[in-house]
C-alpha cells in the first residue's frame, strides 16, 4: 500500500507539471497483471532537456534528491557518455526522510519512441509502457529478474 501510494503521489506529480512518463519496470510488469513485488518506480521520459529539467524539479518538490551530484542538463548533455564509460542506466533519486522510497529515471530509452498504455488505477490514469515494449526492454536488460519478468509477461499472451 505504501508503494502504490508513492507511485500514484510520483505519477500524479508529473502529470500536473505536464511530464509525459511511462512507468517501466516492476511496477509495469506487475500493472500488466503478472505477480512482481517492487519498491522503486522506474519510469522513461522523452529524450529532451527540458523533461530531464522538469522531472528533477518536479521529484525534488516531493523530496526527492538525485543519489549521484550531477543535474538534469548535465545527465542530458552527457548521457551517451555515462551509459558507455560509466555503465549508468538510471539516473536514480531517493527520498532521505524515507530511504526506500527510490524512483529511477532510466537514460538508455527514449519514450518518444514507444509505444504506451494507459491503466486505470485506484481511480488514477497511469501511463505504462505496452506489453511488448516492456517484454522487448527486458530482453535489453538480461538481468535475472529481468528475465524472469518475461517468462510471467509471454505467459500473460496465452
Amino acid at each position: 500500500l505504501v508503494y502504490t501510494m508513492l507511485l500514484l503521489r510520483v505519477t500524479k506529480a508529473l502529470e500536473d507539471q505536464k511530464i509525459k512518463y511511462a512507468i517501466v519496470g516492476g511496477f509495469a510488469v506487475a500493472l500488466h497483471g503478472a505477480v512482481r513485488g517492487t519498491v522503486d518506480i522506474d519510469i522513461v521520459l522523452k529524450l529532451s532537456k527540458p523533461d530531464f529539467i522538469a522531472a528533477e524539479k518536479t521529484l525534488c518538490a516531493l523530496g526527492f534528491e538525485p543519489r549521484l551530484p550531477v543535474k538534469a542538463e548535465q545527465i542530458f548533455d552527457f548521457r551517451e557518455e555515462y551509459i558507455r564509460n560509466k555503465n549508468l542506466i538510471a539516473w536514480s533519486f531517493y527520498n532521505p526522510k524515507r530511504p526506500s522510497e527510490v524512483v529511477d529515471i532510466i537514460i538508455t530509452h527514449d519514450l518518444s519512441k514507444m509505444k504506451i498504455k494507459r491503466f486505470l488505477f485506484d481511480g488514477h490514469t497511469l501511463c505504462v509502457l505496452d506489453l511488448a515494449g516492456l517484454i522487448q526492454m527486458k530482453k535489453q536488460s538480461g538481468r535475472p529478474q529481468d528475465l524472469e519478468d518475461i517468462k510471467a509477461l509471454e505467459a500473460l499472451k496465452k
